[in-house]
């Protein structure tokens, strides 16, 4: 558990006669960029309540930096949650330098980083308002900078980008990638999967409170990659009427040829040199984030409600 900075084992949860977590094992790399991925209400947020120690499991075991998620560790980590938490009364910077002493940073400190941020996100005009006065893009940037100031080992983000515009969205993300090149570990909760596809480098797919895939894009992609055919080629098409293949694409420069569920792309290559067709290109393409996770939950019995399913 040492080389991790997040591990469940065997955690369940549930809530009267509603399980929102349901045997989850998880374990996050110190130091990736880990993406707790799935649609809403499957139970991203619960299980963060829990690496938090906001929540305890029903069964199960959390660690924390290899520990009980205990005070100490939690000062460790960078939380924002989904459900946004700021004084709303409070003047902007007052409230940073407020969170980031609560977190033990000196008052000098505080307010130094709390400047270079807004700063950086354009925001060092609006320090003296309340943050009531402020539009809601404006709020969760505001929001975003009081959960780094301190400087996490581990920064959690749940649905961090809810209400920004595609500029900021862009700069957060940068943001995510230079923490991450520091050595930062993070937890990236979103049903956004094209998101996740940008961000992270592993991932864990959740669906109605139960895990359906875990591990490296790369990996998953490699493995999913099956049932998608790019060509370019002169000539009829007549060669692709095989049984193995559902349909065919127009694409800008050739054809996506669609196979049945478990045909080896490798049928296309023989039909091809048995028909002395001239290929120009001939690539398995690999599936979208979005695609794995649907196929796999579509596919997946296990994916059922247990009692039910919460967020």
């Amino acid at each position: 558990m040492n080389d991790h900075a997040v591990c469940l084992e065997g955690v369940t949860k549930s809530f009267g006669g509603q399980t929102a977590v349901s045997a989850l094992d998880l374990a996050i790399p110190r130091g990736a960029i880990y993406g707790l991925l799935g649609p809403n209400g499957s139970g991203k947020t619960t299980t963060i309540r829990m690496i938090m120690g906001i929540l305890g499991p029903d069964s199960g075991r959390v660690a924390l930096f290899g520990g009980d998620p205990g005070e100490t560790r939690r000062r460790r980590v960078g939380y924002l949650p989904e459900e946004r938490g700021l004084y709303r009364r409070m003047k902007v910077l007052e409230q940073l330098v407020f969170l980031a002493r609560i977190r033990g940073v000196s008052s000098r400190v505080a307010n130094e980083r709390a400047m270079e941020w807004l700063e950086r996100l354009e925001l060092a005009d609006h320090r003296e308002k309340r943050l009531e006065d402020l539009s809601k893009g404006m709020q969760q940037k505001v929001q975003f900078i009081g959960t780094v100031l301190h400087e996490p080992d581990l920064l959690i983000l749940d649905e961090p980008f809810s209400g920004l515009d595609p500029i900021n969205q862009d700069v957060l993300e940068d943001i995510v990638r230079e923490f991450a090149g520091k050595g930062t570990t993070i937890l990236f909760s979103t049903h956004l999967m094209d998101q996740a596809e940008r961000l992270c480098q592993r991932v864990c797919l959740i669906s109605r409170s139960r895990k359906v895939l875990d591990g490296e894009i790369g990996a998953l992609k490699r493995a999913e990659r099956l049932g998608v055919v790019a060509l370019d080629f002169e000539g009829s098409r007549d060669w692709l009427d095989l049984p193995q293949v559902t349909g065919v694409d127009e694409t800008p420069t050739g054809v996506r040829v669609r196979l049945r569920e478990g045909a080896d792309p490798q049928l296309l290559l023989e039909a091809a040199m048995t028909a002395r067709v001239r290929l120009g290109r001939f690539q398995v393409v690999e599936p979208r984030l979005h695609e794995i996770f649907v196929r796999h939950v579509r596919r997946d019995p296990s994916t059922e409600p247990v009692q039910g399913s919460v967020s």
